[in-house]
């Protein structure tokens, strides 16, 4: 179970953008860091060590360095599995937004089935930084599409980073979509970077209804960066796969949970 512990928004603010810069130089001192962010290095030294204890950073002699978590599988191969899954996770989604809807799209290889599915959609107002949920819907002349700007990650195609966030903080939407890496067994939300959580919340946090499309693999598994709960979502679409079974977990949330496929 995910151990909780109590902090002020703005502290874990802080240690998302330290994970966020040392995920980006590699190596860091704490003195770097310290003036990037503009504290003093004993609350930069504070960061790091629970930071550490959470296995998120390394201590290096004089600063820190990124902890090594598997990354996530390549897109490609994210894309290739449980298709049919996540098909129809896309389509039950995609049933819920009307022509003219404004819509958040996050990164993700399901985020990119829903926006692959609202190809029939028109007049549709879609802020995403996922170039593949982008190049889906751009062939409808009606859509209007708007992306952050920013360095594009290779080779998932999308954008992350202080950037993106802010971007997500500019727009309201009617919906907004957005996938997961993990649940954990106590319902908070799992990504591999900092960046990736802070952006999926802006998402959430902007939007009227927020919808969680993810397959049932996702239940139970491990990313280093958590925020954000299950039980924040207004609408969670997942399959039901033959030897799935409902957990307590998903029971909290019947009554928010859409379950679509069966024998997939």
């Amino acid at each position: 179970m995910t151990k909780k512990i109590n902090v002020s928004k703005k502290t874990t603010e802080r240690r998302d953008r330290i994970l966020t810069i040392t995920h980006e130089r590699g190596t860091i001192s704490v003195e770097t860091l310290a003036e990037i962010i503009g504290v003093t290095t004993q609350t930069i030294r504070r960061d790091i060590s629970q930071l550490c204890n959470e296995h998120l950073l390394r201590r290096k002699h004089g600063g820190v360095e990124r902890f090594e978590w598997p990354l996530n599988a390549p897109y490609d191969q994210r894309v290739a599995t449980n298709p049919s899954a996540k098909r129809a996770i896309a389509e039950a989604a995609a049933a819920l937004i009307p022509d003219g809807s404004t819509i958040f799209i996050s990164i993700g290889s399901t985020p990119t089935m829903v926006a692959e599915a609202l190809k029939k959609n028109k007049r549709l107002t879609v802020m995403t930084n996922n170039l593949n949920a982008a190049m889906a819907l751009s062939d409808e002349s009606t859509n209007r599409v708007i992306l952050p700007g920013g360095e594009i990650r290779l080779p998932d195609r999308d954008l992350i980073g202080d950037e993106t966030a802010a971007f997500f903080e500019n727009y309201r939407a009617e919906f907004g979509i957005f996938g997961v890496a993990g649940v954990a067994d106590d319902g908070a939300l799992l990504d591999f970077h900092a960046s990736e959580v802070r952006i999926r919340e802006k998402i959430r946090e902007n939007c009227r209804t927020s919808l969680l499309v993810m397959d049932s693999t996702k239940l139970n598994r491990d990313a280093p960066a958590v925020g954000g709960s299950l039980f924040e979502i207004d609408q969670i679409i997942m399959d039901q796969n033959a030897g799935v079974e409902l957990t307590p977990l998903l029971e909290r949330v019947h009554d928010r949970l859409k379950l679509v496929g069966g024998n997939i």
